[in-house]
């Protein structure tokens, strides 16, 4: 190549220093080393979180003069990882990397900042601050009145678009943040918000059958000039004049999140009225995996006739796919069974709760099942899941967009929402009534981490840039064969991705049976994540988030990815990030504790509180300290995370706030 320049971004660990040249050497994730030289344009930065605080503390080295080999005696160390911007140039034989910017993930004694204790609680109460902030202005307080200026579609600063339409989805998204966000800082203002958005939500969007036992949701609200028009049927181009059951499944992630919280029986009526729909309509009545299979669903409805195998459908018509059988998972399922499982004190008198929770957990084992036996593609040197299916479980190839393509974001998805599982199967083995019962158990979980580490270790190989970090988008399942890695468009990286593999590394890290190497480089694949989430996602200027940015980190801001609001966007992937990011690496890398908010109402009904934070595995996690309207309690049933809340303390007139302290088993307090 003759006089080829590139722009460009590289991710690796600092090998060799050369002051005298001013260079340093990086090794990225694929093995090939650059030297970077560092010019007298060239600067230093800390990696920012959305608070824009400059986190450099590096000491000056003494006669500092503010050349390029004192900027590196300050900043640059052996084995630290760093990433560089720069330009690469290269003319025959002649090959150089030029730097511009060198990004420091690490302080000075080597410790990651987005592994302190305030990084993710930070972020996650800016990201709240700026969505209420897009919304409602400078409103501290909130009533259901307020979301009529909910709008779902928002520009890059925030500011509504012309298409003024609610959708039942998004707002839900939006709920599970901000009900996300109380649970970590306990900020009233958060849990305001919550509620009113989750008053809107059911008044809004929700239409009971005749019977008043099943809930659909409707996808949207049109504002017009006078008054309003509530759409059914949803307007996503994929789901066009369809009911989508993913939608129906998003309906509930703020619901179910908000529940944990404050154990509304009003809300949870409605979670359980809209999974007897997904039952009554949506369900295979002759799946494989038996009678009432809860768990085996199809993908849409026609919404004239309420069936899925009407022709109207389309493309859609009895199929099954990721969405309809997988989302179940993170967007409701784990956060509704650690909220009610174990049953509340004196569980005689909660006699529903016992039929419903066998519901949740038949759906749980089914859709698990059906993602170990179904997904993974027979070929043995395709790394990746099928997607989309027919009825009969037959791949279909052939759907619109998707074709013969893999998802990385998904198939990531699965590796943690896989371990997740494993850990709550891990979990009921400990506590099996009899040996058999403790077998199945954990020969399940075994089988569910099998798959999770082996997609965890697939995506290493084919869904991670290994040489600027971060997780590509779409690939061929079968690429051509002059390429190893096939882009259908382009290769880019999208937001929601990320976080599903900063999740899948995290968890795989502290939850896998894998040998200590592996284990290792998951923890290196979570921190190359999390270092490009920090770096290229993070909108500084709006304090927000980027939809998608290209290979190298740059945002992609044209037509609707430049929104903050939309049908794919909204308050939730990002939340999810922050709030699991913070208990994960409380539990597994820092081991240090960390706390959760929790304000049952004076009309729970109940007269316990599950506390758990995720699906962990047994002795994993502790509670160190509860605090119930600041008075310290130490009424906890410890096998189980459950706190019983007396008569008094419902007796004060308002909510009643308890703070929960977990600490790691056997780490010490840092």
């Amino acid at each position: 190549m003759r006089r080829f320049t590139l722009s460009t971004t590289l991710m690796g660990i600092v090998t060799d220093i050369n002051l005298e040249n001013a260079s340093f050497q990086v090794r990225c994730r694929s093995g090939d080393s650059f030297e970077v030289s560092v010019g007298r344009e060239a600067q230093f930065e800390l990696v920012k979180n959305l608070d824009g605080v400059n986190y450099d503390r590096y000491s000056t080295p003494p006669e500092f003069s503010g050349t390029p080999p004192d900027l590196l005696r300050k900043y640059i160390q052996l084995n630290r990882l760093v990433v560089v911007r720069g330009v690469y140039q290269e003319d025959g034989d002649k090959r150089c990397f030029n730097a511009r910017t060198i990004y420091l993930l690490q302080n000075q004694d080597g410790n990651f900042l987005f592994e302190s204790k305030n990084w993710w609680l930070k972020q996650i109460a800016r990201l709240a601050d700026t969505w209420l902030g897009y919304i409602f202005q400078d409103k501290q307080t909130y009533v259901i009145d307020d979301f009529r200026l909910y709008q779902t579609n928002l520009n890059i600063t925030g500011l509504p678009v012309d298409d003024n339409i609610q959708e039942c989805a998004t707002l839900s998204r939006l709920i599970y943040g901000l009900s996300s966000a109380y649970l970590l800082t306990g900020c009233e203002r958060f849990l305001s918000s919550a509620r009113a958005g989750v008053q809107y939500q059911r008044e809004i969007f929700r239409c009971l059958s005749n019977d008043g036992k099943r809930c659909f949701w409707a996808f949207g609200k049109q504002k017009k000039d006078y008054g309003y028009q509530l759409i059914n049927r949803s307007l996503n181009e994929d789901d066009k004049d369809t009911i989508p059951l993913y939608e129906q499944i998003y309906a509930l992630a703020g619901l179910a999140q908000y529940y944990r919280i404050t154990l509304d029986w009003e809300v949870l009526e409605d979670i359980g009225r809209t999974m007897r729909a997904f039952n009554d309509f949506f369900l295979d009545q002759e799946s494989e995996y038996g009678e009432a299979a809860y768990g085996d669903y199809f993908s849409h409805l026609d919404y004239v006739t309420m069936t899925w195998d009407s022709e109207a459908l389309g493309h859609n018509q009895a199929r099954k796919n990721w969405n309809s059988i997988g989302d179940h998972i993170p967007a409701y399922l784990v956060n509704l069974i650690l909220a009610i499982e174990p049953l509340p004190i004196h569980a005689h008198t909660y006699e529903d709760l016992h039929t419903f929770i066998t519901i949740c957990k038949k759906i749980l084992y089914v859709t698990s099942s059906i993602i170990l036996q179904k997904f993974p593609d027979p070929d043995p040197t395709v790394p990746f899941v099928n997607e989309r299916f027919f009825r009969n479980w037959k791949p279909d190839h052939t759907w619109r967009w998707q074709q013969d393509r893999a998802v990385i974001g998904h198939n990531l998805k699965i590796a943690w929402n896989l371990t997740r599982v494993a850990n709550y199967y891990y979990s009921l083995a400990e506590r099996a009534d009899n040996h058999k019962e403790e077998i199945e158990h954990k020969q399940f979980a075994t089988r569910l981490m099998k798959l999770a580490d082996q997609l965890g270790i697939n995506m290493a190989e084919v869904g991670i840039d290994l040489f600027r970090g971060g997780v590509f988008d779409a690939v061929e399942r079968h690429p051509s064969d002059n390429v190893f890695l096939e882009f259908p468009w382009n290769n880019t990286k999208d937001f929601w991705q990320q976080e599903q593999g900063i999740l899948a590394y995290l968890i795989l890290h502290g939850c896998s049976g894998a040998d200590r190497d592996q284990k290792r480089d998951y923890l290196q694949l979570a921190r190359e994540l999390e270092a490009f989430w920090n770096l290229f996602f993070l909108d500084q200027d709006n304090k927000g988030i980027f939809f998608r940015v290209t290979d190298i980190g740059d945002p992609v801001i044209q037509g609707s990815y430049g929104n903050k609001g939309g049908h794919s966007i909204s308050g939730y992937h990002a939340f999810e990030l922050n709030y699991l990011a913070h208990i994960y690496n409380s539990i597994y890398v820092t081991k240090r504790p960390f706390c959760l908010y929790f304000k049952p109402g004076t009309n729970c009904r109940r007269r316990s509180l599950n506390v758990l934070p995720d699906f962990v595995k047994p002795n994993v996690l502790e509670v160190s300290h509860i605090s119930v309207d600041g008075s310290e309690r130490s009424t906890l049933d410890p096998d189980n995370f459950r706190i019983e809340l007396s008569e008094e303390e419902f007796h004060f007139g308002s909510e009643v706030e308890i703070v929960v302290e977990f600490t790691p088993v056997g780490a010490k307090d840092k």
